[in-house]
């Protein structure tokens, strides 16, 4: 084929992802954004960020603030720690940290140990809510938002209203964002370990991403493996629902990214699930729970990839989402940036949380 020719379908292909990716966002309300490097960046096992040279602000200086609303983090933004609803988040773009409460309002921002120090002044002057039994932390996709996962997050709070008195289960559901396209999947992964290891208590965790987001749990699981797991989490790991992960990689990725546009929009977080794959993959563990993996498949309907070849739900194909150990495994006729939002997915994802099959929850 001419190099033209070539050409020209690699940025009809990267046309067809982009506006198809940017119609779910719309829908969700969500928000986009970007960066790179080849291979998965190395990061210590305590869930700390490696130091950034040039540091804006000292760790323990606070900014003059005014306690204004926030849009919740959105492509810039990363959940470091998380106490009944306040985060803690980082901006490597500014680098600089903010603590935010639980409707959204910035109470103050500066260094990490100042957000930190006030983050346990917060907690020492507050009469906490019962002891949770059991977190479920939701984990967006690339260039998506938390705001994608709150039909999933209203299922739970549903049916949990519904327990029986003496069998209620506390839960409480973390929506974790994180810079999708910003910073590397190592990144995110320290920082999902990081809020995961410090949540009041000790409850069991339950888990649910959509693409991107499975492969960052997968990389923490690893790590956890890898370099120790003091807080024993792996042992805490209750159930866990993956919604189109490109679990193999990504065919579709790794032809996009032979356009440079494609490396500058998602950076190295969509270098690692193309080309770069063969560098992250050794890193990523199976969980050591039960798990369900939820597969769209759209390849019969107008809605079709037509540059990839196999059933896929228009970014991921079924063999790419395909992880052996997976108790359940099921596809719907879904497009991949609405598998979160699609009722039946959601009340069947709701049902397996719940201990049943997915199927939907009555």
């Amino acid at each position: 084929m001419k190099p033209s020719c070539v050409c020209s379908l690699c940025s009809v292909c990267f046309l067809w992802v982009f506006f198809s990716d940017f119609a779910g966002r719309c829908y969700s309300q969500a928000v986009p954004s970007v960066d790179a490097v080849p291979s998965v960046d190395p990061v210590p096992p305590t869930g700390e960020l490696p130091p950034v040279e040039g540091k804006v602000m000292e760790d323990t200086v606070k900014g003059w603030n005014l306690p204004l609303p926030t849009l919740g983090g959105k492509q810039f933004w990363t959940d470091h720690r998380w106490w009944h609803g306040w985060k803690v988040q980082y901006n490597s773009t500014l680098d600089h940290w903010r603590l935010i409460d639980p409707n959204g309002i910035r109470r103050t921002w500066g260094g990490r140990q100042a957000m930190l120090d006030e983050m346990n002044r917060v907690i020492e002057t507050t009469t906490p809510p019962a002891a949770i039994d059991e977190v479920i932390l939701l984990a967006h996709g690339l260039f998506r938002s938390n705001g994608s996962m709150m039909p999933i997050a209203e299922e739970i709070q549903r049916v949990s209203s519904h327990q029986i008195e003496e069998h209620v289960i506390r839960r409480s559901v973390v929506s974790m964002t994180y810079a999708s396209t910003r910073d590397s999947i190592a990144e995110h992964s320290a920082a999902m370990r990081e809020l995961l290891e410090n949540l009041p208590g000790t409850p069991r965790i339950s888990f649910v991403g959509h693409s991107l987001g499975n492969i960052v749990f997968r990389h923490a699981i690893g790590q956890w493996k890898a370099n120790g797991d003091p807080q024993k989490m792996l042992e805490r790991l209750h159930r866990v629902v993956m919604l189109g992960p490109p679990n193999q990689g990504s065919a579709f990725a790794a032809s996009l990214s032979r356009l440079g546009l494609f490396e500058t929009l998602t950076g190295s977080t969509g270098m690692h699930l193309g080309p770069a794959w063969e560098n992250l993959q050794h890193s990523l563990g199976t969980p050591p729970c039960r798990f369900a993996i939820v597969i769209g498949d759209v390849s019969s309907s107008s809605l079709k990839n037509p540059f990839l070849d196999e059933p896929n739900d228009g970014v991921v194909t079924v063999n790419e989402a395909m992880l052996e150990g997976a108790s359940e495994i099921k596809t719907f006729p879904v497009v991949h940036s609405f598998l979160m939002r699609d009722e039946a997915i959601v009340r069947a994802t709701v049902s397996y949380l719940m201990g049943r099959e997915l199927a939907p929850y009555p």
